[in-house]
């Protein structure tokens, strides 16, 4: 698929990023950091224009983030009645809706660029905690001129090197992403054995 991607990178440049980039935050899977290091690579070359490739990186993401916001925020006043039938749906919904209204916004942020594999579930869940569209758009948008300005600067600046510089970036993120998931999950088997032990 990557080299499908890159050979339409070479034909179609800018339109090929912002599809890319638009796509990846609907959790569809496609290697958009890596485009858009190797379209940064292509701009050091004088194949591609700089601005022209960040600013299609940039459009793309910020439209398909408030894309997925939209789409589940529309699902979830949809299936409200679903979601809040049963006791353990509305509770789970209450607390996602009072983890998003206290810290939504840092979520958002950092799960554009620092683990990135987290943010086209964030905004999923952004619009289904009915986290407010402006609030969720705001911290969006600043998230992803560090994704954006990240990868197309680095892909620009290290064009020689793009493949190792890939393998990197995507071990960090990685790693980050399975520690979250990791310190997320241990904290609530703590909560799940320390209410099981107060009703024991």
């Amino acid at each position: 698929m990557s080299d499908f991607l890159f050979g339409l990178l070479t034909d179609y440049g800018v339109m090929i990023v912002f599809a890319v980039t638009f796509l990846s935050c609907l959790a569809i899977p496609i290697p958009s950091s890596l485009v858009m290091l190797t379209a940064g690579g292509f701009a050091a070359a004088g194949d591609l224009v700089l601005a022209a490739v960040a600013g299609a990186a940039y459009v793309g993401a910020v439209i398909g983030d408030n894309t997925g916001y939209l789409i589940a925020r529309l699902a979830g006043d949809r299936l409200s009645g679903w979601l809040n039938a049963k006791p353990k749906r509305a509770a789970l919904r209450k607390r996602a809706e009072t983890y998003m209204a206290k810290w939504g916004g840092s979520s958002v942020f950092f799960s554009c660029w620092l683990v990135a594999p987290l943010g086209p579930t964030v905004n999923y869940v952004s619009g289904l905690s009915r986290m407010t569209w402006l609030r969720f758009a705001l911290w969006g948008a600043l998230g992803e001129i560090v994704w954006v300005s990240l990868y197309v600067g680095l892909g620009y600046s290290f064009a020689d090197n793009i493949s190792a510089l890939s393998d990197l970036l995507g071990n960090v993120s990685g790693f980050l992403t399975a520690a979250l998931l990791t310190i997320g999950l241990g904290i609530w088997l703590w909560k799940v054995s320390a209410k099981h032990h107060k009703h024991a």
